[in-house]
């Protein structure tokens, strides 16, 4: 996956997020709390995958500032960039 990729992907991803979020706000207005709790799941797995490809994007971009072939990084596990602390 290219930088190019990466972005879109990103985008496809934000713009889901903030559909979702949308019809969250619309489903508590008219009590429908099943819609709430299956758009928390997939927004749990957007927030996820979105960490995962800023965090792809960041060491490509690292990589080739230090002159290094930047599709060697591969996106990390979940377990990885979710475990970061600070």
């Amino acid at each position: 996956m290219d930088d190019d990729q990466i972005r879109n992907r990103i985008e496809a991803l934000e713009a889901e997020e903030r559909k979702l979020r949308a019809e969250e706000g619309a489903a508590a207005e008219t009590g429908h709390p099943e819609v709430i709790e299956r758009d928390a799941e997939r927004l749990g797995k957007i927030k996820v995958e979105l960490d995962q490809l800023w965090d792809l994007l960041r060491r490509r971009e690292a990589a080739k500032r230090a002159g290094n072939d930047p599709d060697e990084q591969q996106m990390r596990p979940e377990g990885t960039v979710e475990g970061y602390l600070g």
